[in-house]
């Protein structure tokens, strides 16, 4: 599998920064903050954006009312 960096290197979508930011790493806290930021920007391009909502269709569906119903069945 390639490298997320080894792969926004050879696509050529950055700057001289952003190049020596992905081929050295990150030196300090706002380096850091930058490069989450290259990532997360190849995650939209490659299509794996992870604040896509999904919808819920496990647990968690009632609502309060069908939760209170059961709870007190539950004491008696």
């Amino acid at each position: 599998m390639v490298d997320w960096k080894q792969e926004l290197l050879e696509s050529g979508r950055f700057n001289k920064f952003q190049e020596k930011l992905l081929k050295n790493g990150a030196k300090n806290f706002m380096q850091a903050i930058y490069l989450g930021y290259l990532y997360n920007r190849y995650r939209k391009l490659k299509g794996m954006n992870i604040n896509d909502p999904k919808e819920n269709t496990g647990q968690l569906q009632s609502n309060y009312k069908e939760w209170s119903k059961s709870s007190q069945r539950q004491q008696k």
